[in-house]
Parts: structure tokens; sequence; C-alpha cells
């Protein structure tokens, strides 16, 4: 299988989608497969994970539902309150689910950068493992070291880091971030999406070659077995095309064995998140 493992669905409302702010068109509108499905086709993709939006247990039920009606969404990475008392109870009504595959909080703009470590969110980490889900991690690089911490105390989770942590792109130096990275990548736990790159350069004036760097660090701290593609589309729309944005990785696989590349593409994502299309 080729699967883009990560994405996003949403009716766009300004109250549930607060982080689109009215200075990006392009993303207040509503995004649904439908939309999805020809750019899917168009580049050779069978599927997509759907990844959460907004933060509300809603969300998870909404992408299911989507799910059911949409064979090509062959996973759902939803949102339950991880910090919350009755965090076993409110999996409980979604893991049943068979495409309910692994749960995603905001944590990039939460003000306690130490947060996924208080023990009630490791509370939440602890009830991920018992219903078997995935976990993605969305930070900034600031948070790759207590990510490193975090992961290193729950070794049989499986963790994803979303957006190779949105390092600045643009940035002449990314030497801590490639050191923390690293740290993280230690970890046998822990995978990596190659997502999120676009929106983190230059705006529309990104090159090909602004990326190689970036992507020569994450190959060489994860490796071909512990990376997977992802688009974020729609919120990519804002650097790039859908097609760009797959160029970008297929023009760098280029010189990687195809074994290497079908891993990245499809078979990493599909292990990982223990998908049964």
């Amino acid at each position: 299988m080729k699967i883009d493992a990560h994405q996003h669905f949403w009716r766009f409302d300004p109250v549930d989608y607060p982080w689109i702010n009215e200075g990006v068109p392009v993303l207040m509108r509503d995004y649904q497969p439908e939309d999805l499905e020809l750019e899917l086709r168009r580049s050779g993709f069978d599927g997509c994970i759907a990844v959460q939006a907004r933060e509300k247990i809603e969300e998870s039920f909404s992408l299911l539902s989507l799910a059911d009606r949409h064979p090509f969404i062959h996973g759902v990475v939803g949102w339950v309150d991880l910090q919350a008392e009755t965090i076993s109870r409110d999996l409980s009504t979604v893991a049943k689910h068979p495409k309910f595959v692994g749960v995603r909080a905001v944590l990039q703009d939460k003000a306690d950068d130490q947060l996924m470590l208080r023990p009630d969110f490791m509370r939440g980490i602890t009830a991920l493992q018992d219903f078997d889900l995935a976990y993605d991690l969305l930070i900034f690089p600031k948070h790759l070291k207590p990510a490193a911490e975090l992961v290193r105390r729950f070794p049989n989770q499986r963790f994803v880091l979303d957006h190779i942590a949105k390092p600045q792109i643009h940035d002449e130096d990314r030497s801590q971030w490639r050191d923390d990275l690293r740290s993280l990548s230690q970890a046998p736990n822990v995978y990596c999406k190659l997502s999120g790159l676009v929106t983190e350069a230059k705006a529309r004036a990104w090159r090909q070659e602004d990326f190689t760097p970036y992507l020569d660090d994450v190959w060489e701290a994860f490796g071909p077995d512990r990376l997977m593609f992802g688009s974020d589309w729609p919120v990519a729309l804002l650097a790039g095309s859908y097609v760009e944005v797959v160029g970008i990785i297929h023009h760098y696989l280029a010189t990687k064995s195809e074994s290497d590349q079908r891993k990245v593409w499809g078979d990493n994502a599909a292990r990982f998140y223990r998908l049964n299309p």
C-alpha cells in the first residue's frame, strides 16, 4: 500500500478551529474526503490516515464516521483528553472502532513545555498502552528534550513524531534541533513523519534543496524502517500543492533503494498504525 499517513478533514467554523486565522483564506473552508480522494488517486496513494484538527472528543467520532463512509480512510488518529480522570472510559468509547488507531494532543501551543511529563498526562499515555493505541507527538523543537524523556519512560508505547518537530527550514543553524532529534530517535519505539515541511519553509519561495539537509538528518536519525510520508493536507496548501508536497519526498527518495522507498511510502505506516485495509 501507498499511504498518506497524515492529513485532516474539517467543516470550517472559527470557534471550533481558532488556530485557523482570518489571514489564511485557503483554510477557511470545508475540506472533506471527496476533496482529498482525487489528490490521492492522482499521486498513486491507496489511502490515508485522518488526524485530529480540533481538541474535542466529537472530533474522534466525526472522523470515524467519515472513515465508515470512505474506505480509503484506513485509520483515524483522534483526540481524547489524556489528562482526564475518565481517560480509560473515554478511550473505551472510541477504541472499539477498528479504524481508531491512535491519539494526538496539541502540545505545541501549551504554556507548560513540560506538560507531557506531568503525572496526569503520563496516566493518559498508560491508558493508550492498555488499548494498544499509538500516540502522535505534535511538538516544536523546544519540546524534543522532554519528549525524549517521555518515550524512554514508556518503552512499550508506539510514538510517532509529527512534522519532524517543525524546525524552521529557513533557519541556517539547525544543530540544536538535529542533536535533540537524534536523542529522541534513540528510542526504538519512536517513528517520524516526513510531513509539515513546506509550511516551515520560506512561504512559497522554497526550493527542493532547502529540505535536503533536514531530510538527511532525519534519515540518519531514524533510518528507512521508522519513517513515513504525510502530506499534512490541507494545511500544506498554505505553501504548496498536494503534488508539490509529494514531489519533495519523491525527489529525495529517488536515490534510495526500492525497498526503502516502499517502507516510507506505506509499509512503515501500515505496520506502525496496524492497519487492516
